[in-house]
Formats: C-alpha cells, structure tokens, sequence
C-alpha cells in the first residue's frame, strides 16, 4: 500500500491540530495549500488550483502564494472570517536530514490583527470570550491585541445584555468553552460575529498575574485566563503589552441597547452601515487614531456620574474658551502617531526602525502640549497636565540611534546612525572606501589598456567583475585578468586586487548588516521596558484629543453647555438634532423647545407624516447623550436629568437574519423597553401597533401608554396616528399632548416642523402622497375614499381605563345585530346559509387577506 510522501505526512500532521485554520505551508519562496485548503483557497482568493505527486496514486490539490506577497492573501481570508496557521521551517535545511522541521508560528485571526488593511485606524479590534456559570451569570472578558486594552464585567441573570455587549464592542469573534449551548451559540452569531473560537484552559498561569492583578472576582479570573490561554496558545509569545484587566460594570454608564444604538444612529447608520450621517462622524474632530477610538468609545457608554461629566465639561469649557491654545494643542496631535498599536507591534517583535522613528516624532510633540495647556489659567487643567510622561530616555535614544527616514527591512542595514557603535562604523568605513576603490578601478583600467567601453560591475552570483567586449579582448595582452564569466559579447574577468577588495567589501556589508539588525534588537527591546508608560502616554493624549474635539464641535456648531438637576426636570430651549442640522445646514434648520418635569412625564406627540415628529424624539435622546458623554449640546438652553437608560422604537425594518417581522421586532423592542426602563429613563416609541390592525395597535398603545404612566413614570416620547389617543390627557394627570403643527394653503398642505402644546386629529396622508408625486388619478381617487370611509364608519372611540369589559357576545359580533323581540325570530334562509359557509371557514389556515376578501364577500351576500 502507497504511502504519502514524508512531506505531505509533516503537513497532514501539523494540519490536523488546526483543522479550522488555512494552513499556509512555507515551501521556499511561497506558503503551499493542499488537499481541501486549497481547492477553498483557490476559490476565495481567486488563484490557480494545481496539484502535485504526494506518493499515491492520484495527485494532491495544491495552490500557494509568495511568501513575499503574502500578506494581503491573509488579509483577504481574515475579512471573509477565515482563520491562517502561518507554519514555518524552524531548522536550516543545511543542516537538517530527512525532511526539514516546520511548525506553526502564529495562528492569525479576525480578533489577533496585528496589522493591515482590515485594522482601521479609528476602530478597535476586540476579541471576546464569554462564560456561564450555573448561577445564569454571565463573564464577559476582550482584549484589543493590536493596542493592549483589556476589559471585564460580570453580568447577571441577563443573556440581552450580554448580546449588547457584544454588539457595542463590535467584535468578530468570540471564544467560548467547547459545550457551550449551541443556541447561545447562534445568537451570538446573529449580532455580526463572524469566528466562534474554543479555549477550554481557565486555569492560574504566572505570565497572566500583570494582567489579572486587578481583579478580585474568582468568576472575573477564569474569565480573563480562558482568553489569555487562547491568546498566548495561538499567537505562541509573550504578550507583554496586554494591560491589566480593567474591571467595568454595565449600570456605570447609560444602558443603551443594541435596537435603540441602531435606532440613533450612534456609532453607523441604519441604511448603508457606514460612519457618515451618525453621531460618530458629526463629532469626529480628533486628530489622532487613538482619540478616534476613545471618542467611539465614549458614545458608546455614556457616564452617569454627574461628577465625572461635569469634569468633562469644564474642561471642554476652558478649551472652548482658549481658541490659539486648542489650535495649538491640533497642529501638535498632528504628528501624533499611534502609541498604542506602536506599543503592540514592540512588544509582539514586528516593530521596524521606521515605527521607532514615529514613536520619536510623537514623544517630542509631549513637552509642547505640556507647554501649551499649561498656559490655559486653571487649577484643574495644571494638575492634569502633569500626568503625560514624555518618555524622554526613550525619545533621546532613538534620536541618537536610528536615522531620520529609515528603510522597511530591519535586515537590510542603514537603519542605525553613524557614529552609535563604534564597530559598526569600522565596517561602514570598509565597505565605502573599498566601493570608492572599485569606483576609481574603472577609470584607471580605462587608462591603462585604452579601452573606453571597459566597465566594472556587480552582481550576487558572480561578485565583482571587469568587462570587456570582444572585439577588445586583444588589448588585454598586457594585464593580468583573470577569465570569470563568458557572455554572447564579452567577457568578464577578476584581478587579484579586485578580489580582494570583493572580500573586504562583502564581508564587511555582511557583518555590518548582523551587527546592525543586533543593535536595532537591543533598542526595540529596551524600548519595550517603558511599553506601560507609552500606554498610559497614550491614554492620556488621547483623552486631550476627545475634549479639544468637543470644544472644536462645540464652537463651530455653536453648542451651549448643559447643566444637571436632580429634580427630574428636562428642559431645552431651541434644541436641534445634531446630524441633521450638520446636513440641512443650520440656517434651514427649524429648532424645538422641550418642556418635561415631574409633573409631565409623557409626551404624546401627533402630527403629519414627514413633519419631524421623529427628528424632533432623536434630538432629545441625542442631546441627552451628549450631555452624558461631557460635549455641549445643540440648544440656547439645557437643563437635563441624568438619564440611566434609553430605549427607542422608530422606525420599521424586519430582522431578517433572526427571521422575525417588522410588527414582531417593534413588540421585542417595546416589551425590553418597558421591562427595563425606571423613573430615571428615557423612553422613545414611535408609531408603536401601526404593523397590527387599527384596533389591535390602539389598544396596544394606549396599555403601553398607561403601564408607563402608572408603573414606570420614565420620561416617554410617544409619537401616534391614533389621534384617539389624545383623549388620555383627560385620563393620566403626566401625559400631555404635543403636536407638530402644519397648515393648509388652496389645498397644499405647509410642514412647519415646530412642536406645540395640544393636539391635532390629521395625519395628512394624502397630502405626502402628494408631495411624493403619485399619479393625481391615484390622488384624487384615495381622497374620494378617506371622504367615504370617514361618512361610513365614523372614527373609533377609546376604552376608558375603568370600563367594564363587554360580554364575549357582543366582543365577537361580526354583523349589525337584528332587531331582537321578545322571542328571537327566525334566520331566514340567505342568512342561515352566510352562517353556514361562516362556520365551515378554517379561519386558522387563512391568511389575512384571504380572510379579509372572504368576509367582505359574506358581507355581500347579507345586503
């Protein structure tokens, strides 16, 4: 029986300990697939499958791809969700027998990015591990690997937030145990994570205690250590960069969850899932990648503490008010480059002589913003400034070490300056004189034998050479040349001085090169000592960065700073949505006051279509988070509770990946609304039972409506078409109705987009039908209709809150009851037949509108 080739064994080996990985088998000059990998390989990344002897009969599917090149490959594979083991030859072939040693060196995933295209500059790359424990308490743990943050929380009894947490760090792949619940799994899957990853190992190891030394929890710890082994089993080195573990809790910062994030637009829009026309890109003024990420992060988990806000505030106060210094403080982050990642590509070795030469750059940018904030008079400021450490020895190192613009490769030389060692120099001297030597040997040669087409080269084969056309080689009678190569039309030749010369060069290139990649080594790794403080360097500017952003912001839009009370008291004089004011420009932009206190908790907001009732319901939310996460806010006045939560339902769209309707998404986002919300929260519902039938979404709305008023009393927006509704301001003492008011001009409806007290009974349907420019034949017909139906059937009338019930009778009466005598009289024949054909109908197997064209023939039939 045939055999595989001992080659084919190695990767078959090696490949079954990393079945869910393309393995990229280094082979010379390129990474070779084989078997299943590369038939998917070849199709994913668009390359020629071919195949190969492997000593069976039938050859090997097999593709590869350069080894120089081959990073965009991984690339490309990590953004389709793919998993790449990069195995390597760990011996010299020189020296091996048999087959040469190879083994994986690193397991590169969508949450291990280090590098590339797929690591956007303004973005964290987290990944995540999740545990449950028996008491239904959930460990969430991620670690940003490109930049070092680690994070931790324990949640209890409560899955949905887990899945918010998920969802607001955006991460593409998730570790978990190898038994964890397969449904679990699946909902997991449903919030964009792309790789699940199993890591069983919890246990102690004593590389993890920098990292866990924070955390004091015992279900935190297995938490944190499932993703450290899952780290350092896959990158396979020290993670010395990995900060300790920062302990959060969820009820720190205002609970935004993942429907009402996407309702605002937050971070990305709902429509293209891209940055602009979100709260993220109206503020994003930062300068630096780092501040691009903690500002994210901070719309992300607004802050509840009043005193830590107001620290915020005061200080995007002071920068507001110090305009050169603020400029001054952005020409400075300008030539701020990424600390964090710097430190991450340091610590995990790939960091070059370039990346050194920006760590540089940056650190001498610190002394100047120390110089210029601390030219700002406040206390508060002074104080602050003290904590950005220069780094100086770091700073004063790479200076005298590595020059101004060095190259990419670390092994190709000319990184290191002259004059820093010494031996070095020597080598340096060598190798230049003996090039002016060889440069000054082709003009002499020139001279001494007359040939002026005579020159002396190089290449890596053949080394140095003296060459010399054909039809000239009678002129070398006199010289002692050494035959070295033979070409179509010349000949090239050595001489014994110029193969000494050779030697001397090379040789000192040679050592000169080793000597310089050992000298950059040694700077990278004391370079990597201070890795901690560049750490928190970083997180400092990048806090500067986010408070000038909201001073630019605030200044050029014109934002006015908020205040706090504890009287639940939301008042706002002429405030503005942010995004679409930025859009619509601030001229055409119409602003709206919101009045809201104890004793006016819920607003019932009606009006026309399109006039803003939910542009005007965003802006609130949206001036609240402003609020919390430290910025001004778009109004001439602001007084704001502190909200601790917010919950949204606007707008419609069907969750198709968890195959659930429109209709059924609005009763999953209205349901953890009002199980969630407390006095302190903020509630938006917008059109809530427009997806059901006009009296089922009535009801639902006005027992919303009540459970709020008399259960929760959160502040609630509540925008409605059932004009019915606005009679509960007669009910429920907080609920006051608002409208958007509109006028009609010689039949032309006029949007004034201006919020006032009272009610209005008008939807103007039609009249946006028309200003969408449906044919006037549709037009007129549909307003022929709403005449007829409003003469017919009138408008239907609210249950009072204390109403009895009716009996079922006359709940399930379809018709207009016959008049009823003394004793019932008898059902004629047509009638007996309707109720016949009603009875014998599978009401259950229909559907709506089957049901609807059967009823309405029955109906027929009766006239």
């Amino acid at each position: 029986m045939k055999k595989y080739t001992p080659m084919i064994q190695q990767y078959l080996k090696i490949k079954a300990e990393y079945a869910d990985a393309f393995l990229f088998f280094r082979l010379g000059d390129f990474y070779e697939m084989f078997f299943d990998d590369a038939i998917k390989a070849s199709r994913e990344l668009e390359i020629t499958l071919t195949s190969r002897d492997g000593g069976v009969d039938e050859k090997i599917p097999m593709c590869g791809v350069p080894y120089h090149s081959a990073q965009g490959y991984i690339e490309t594979l990590i953004e389709k969700g793919y998993k790449v083991a990069i195995c390597e030859q760990v011996e010299d072939p020189k020296s091996s027998k048999g087959v040469v040693k190879r083994e994986v060196i690193q397991l590169i995933t969508p949450g291990t990015m280090m590098e590339g295209k797929n690591l956007l500059d303004k973005e964290n790359n987290f990944i995540a591990t999740i545990t449950n424990f028996p008491d239904h308490s959930y460990g969430l743990a991620y670690i940003d690997l490109s930049t070092g943050e680690s994070r931790t929380t324990l949640i209890p009894e409560n899955w949905p937030n887990v899945l918010d947490e998920i969802s607001t760090i955006q991460t593409k792949e998730v570790v978990l145990s190898s038994d964890y619940p397969e449904q679990l799994v699946t909902e997991i899957k449903q919030r964009g994570v792309s790789t699940i990853s199993i890591e069983d190992q919890t246990d102690e190891q004593d590389s993890f205690e920098h990292t866990l030394q924070s955390l004091q929890q015992e279900k935190l710890k297995i938490t944190a250590r499932r993703i450290l082994h899952y780290l350092y089993r896959t990158q396979k080195r020290r993670l010395d960069h990995i900060q300790p573990f920062e302990t959060y809790h969820i009820r720190q910062y205002m609970n935004i969850d993942y429907y009402s994030k996407r309702n605002l637009e937050l971070t990305e829009t709902i429509r293209s899932k891209g940055k602009k026309g979100s709260l993220l890109w109206l503020l994003d003024e930062t300068m630096t990648s780092m501040g691009g990420r903690m500002l994210k992060q901070w719309i992300d988990r607004p802050l509840l503490s009043r005193e830590k806000i107001e620290e915020r505030l005061h200080f995007v106060e002071r920068l507001k008010e110090h305009y050169f210094e603020r400029q001054a403080l952005r020409e400075r982050l300008k030539n701020v480059y990424d600390i964090e990642r710097l430190a991450g590509k340091i610590a995990f070795g790939n960091a070059n002589a370039r990346d050194l030469a920006s760590l540089k750059v940056t650190l001498k940018q610190v002394p100047e913003m120390m110089e210029i904030l601390a030219a700002i008079p406040d206390e508060a400021i002074q104080r602050r400034v003290q904590k950005l450490d220069p780094c100086s020895e770091v700073a004063d190192l790479i200076e005298k070490a590595i020059v101004d613009n060095p190259p990419l490769s670390v092994k190709e030389g000319n990184m290191i300056r002259d004059g820093y060692h010494e031996q070095l120099d020597r080598f340096r001297d060598a190798s230049r004189n003996g090039k002016t030597w060889i440069a000054n040997l082709e003009k002499t040669e020139r001279e001494k034998t007359g040939i002026k087409s005579l020159k002396v080269g190089y290449n890596r084969v053949f080394g140095y050479y003296i060459e010399v056309t054909k039809a000239n080689l009678h002129l070398l009678k006199e010289r002692n040349y050494e035959r070295k190569q033979t070409l179509a039309n010349a000949e090239r030749f050595i001489t014994p001085e110029l193969k000494e010369m050779e030697t001397l060069i090379l040789e000192s290139e040679e050592k000169g090169m080793e000597l310089e990649y050992e000298l950059f080594s040694e700077i990278r790794d004391y370079v990597k000592t201070y890795i901690h403080r560049l750490q928190g360097l970083a997180k400092e500017i990048s806090e500067w960065d986010c408070l000038q952003c909201f001073a630019t912001v605030s200044e050029d839009r014109m934002y006015v700073k908020p205040t706090f009370n504890k009287e639940r008291r939301l008042h706002i004089v002429d405030g503005r949505h942010p995004v679409v004011e930025k859009v619509t420009e601030v001229q055409s932009y119409v602003p709206n006051s919101c009045e809201m206190g104890t004793d006016r908790e819920i607003l019932l907001i009606t009006g026309p279509n399109m006039s803003g009732k939910s542009t005007y319901m965003r802006q609130i939310a949206l001036i609240s988070i402003l609020a919390q996460i430290g910025c001004f806010v778009p109004a001439k006045e602001a007084q704001l509770p502190i909200f601790d939560q917010i919950f949204t339902r606007i707008g419609a769209a069907d969750d198709l990946i968890s195959g659930q309707s429109t209709f059924m998404v609005e009763m999953l986002e209205a349901k953890n609304a009002i199980t969630s919300a407390t006095a302190d929260s903020l509630i938006l519902f917008d059109e809530i039972g427009r997806g059901t039938s006009t009296y089922d979404g009535m009801a639902l709305a006005q027992a919303m409506i009540e459970y709020i008023h008399d259960k929760i009393g959160a502040k609630t927006l509540f925008s409605t078409h059932y004009h019915e509704l606005t009679s509960l301001e007669n009910q429920l003492p907080k609920l006051k109705n608002v409208h958007v008011s509109a006028v009609e001009q010689n039949g032309h409806v006029v949007f004034l987009h201006k919020i006032k007290d009272g009610a209005t009974d008008k939807s103007y349907g039609i009249h946006v039908a028309k200003l969408a420019e449906l044919p006037q034949e549709v037009i007129e017909r549909a307003d022929t209709i709403l005449q007829t139906l409003e003469q017919e059937n009138g408008k239907p009338t609210l249950k009072q809150k204390d109403e009895p019930t009716p009996p079922m009778e006359a709940q399930l009466s379809l018709f207009e009851e016959p008049e009823v005598k003394e004793e019932r009289r008898s059902i004629d024949e047509k009638e007996r037949k309707v109720l016949q054909e009603l009875q014998s109908l599978d009401v259950m197997d229909m559907t709506p509108i089957e049901a609807l064209n059967k009823l309405y023939r029955l109906h027929k039939k009766l006239r």
